[in-house]
């Protein structure tokens, strides 16, 4: 079932508006924080959120902001051209944000197909809808940013180097070699056609929202319920992570200052090993919830390492920062804190969401999720 569903649908309607902007997988985690900040700070956007509401689709997550005048959601499938040339043409769209996209990389081992239907094809599709309308107007006033990652450039050794904007790239799994795709894809349509966009390349989000397959808030959910911590390897792997209220942040600015055509790595300026992070979160929940600081360090299982793990990431974010001024507003201290408060204080979220339940809370508006 495909449609719009806005309870001030009439209102939105009757408005007039600056922009029109679809903000692709914004049921997602990092795209419901976009879409609400959006929302919010801008009242004179009309705010489409287009999600096909696949497992990791949740409207639960946006549900302050449901019936705000300038918001709309719409249920399609990125991959589906027809549908969503018809939606930008109609909505008069002159920006994209796209989230949209498998991005879970034990799931794109097991199943690499749909990770290249949805991340390149999906990307391919949204870019030739756009094509498609702007075209006409010269692209005047018209924005296309795409959300990546910094698995397209594949690892790094133990030490100071760090991914900038001209690291080749060089992905390992299957999500990482998608993401890649659509970035070139991206790229090939600014310097084809003219198109005006831009690539951002983030590092590990983590926050409000978060579906509990990734690390931080899967071991919330266990340290909480005295499930076991499975650890790859020996735990030693580093990730910079990125508090994804300072990302959506992030792509506010580049959405509305960013130069067409370039490229912005958005990190933490934080690099942590898996076992140091896995210890601090323990510590975390344990004090939050009454605990001893550290009685559920036996939790933690060393299991086999997954398939192609890349040993390092590290971002370097002085080109957006020198640029257009951007910083993180937390260390990850504060924001590891807040996100462990958040999850603790919405076990009806995350019960919801482990359990299942979610799938069909919104299931006689919208069909079949899956």
């Amino acid at each position: 079932m495909e449609g719009f569903v806005n309870v001030n649908l009439q209102n939105c309607l009757n408005m007039e508006f600056k922009r029109s902007i679809i903000i692709t997988g914004g049921a997602g985690f990092i795209g419901s924080h976009v879409v609400r900040r959006f929302v919010n700070a801008y009242p004179d956007y009309k705010i489409i959120n287009l999600d096909k509401l696949t497992y990791a689709g949740n409207l639960d997550n946006l549900r302050d902001i449901e019936n705000a005048p300038n918001y709309r959601f719409f249920k399609a499938d990125i991959c589906d051209f027809d549908t969503v040339f018809d939606l930008m043409r109609r909505e008069n769209v002159d920006g994209v944000i796209h989230l949209a996209a498998e991005s879970h990389v034990d799931r794109s081992i097991k199943d690499p197909f749909t990770f290249a239907r949805t991340n390149v094809l999906g990307t391919l599709s949204m870019l030739q809808a756009a094509r498609l309308c702007w075209e006409d107007r010269n692209y005047e006033g018209c924005f296309f940013y795409h959300i990546s990652t910094d698995e397209v450039y594949g690892a790094l050794p133990f030490g100071d180097l760090l991914f900038t904007e001209k690291t080749p790239y060089n992905p390992h799994s299957p999500y990482s070699a998608s993401k890649a795709s659509s970035d070139h894809f991206v790229r090939a349509f600014h310097d084809t056609y003219g198109m005006p966009v831009v690539v951002t390349n983030c590092s590990n989000n983590y926050g409000p929202f978060q579906f509990p397959e990734k690390l931080i808030p899967l071991f919330i959910n266990n340290i909480r319920n005295r499930k076991p911590l499975p650890v790859y390897g020996k735990g030693e792997n580093v990730r910079d992570w990125l508090y994804v209220g300072d990302h959506a942040a992030a792509i506010d600015l580049i959405f509305h200052r960013g130069t067409s055509g370039a490229t912005y790595n958005i990190g933490g300026f934080n690099e942590w090993k898996n076992i140091d992070l896995i210890k601090l979160l323990i510590a975390t929940v344990d004090r939050l919830l009454g605990r001893s600081e550290g009685e559920d360090l036996d939790l933690i299982t060393y299991v086999k390492d997954r398939a192609g793990h890349d040993l390092r990431y590290a971002i370097d974010s002085s080109k957006l920062s020198g640029e257009l001024g951007w910083k993180p507003s937390v260390t990850f201290e504060q924001g590891l804190e807040k996100t462990v408060r958040w999850y603790l204080e919405n076990g009806r979220w995350l019960d919801s969401v482990t359990s299942g339940a979610y799938l069909n809370y919104y299931g006689e508006m919208y069909g079949d999720r899956i």
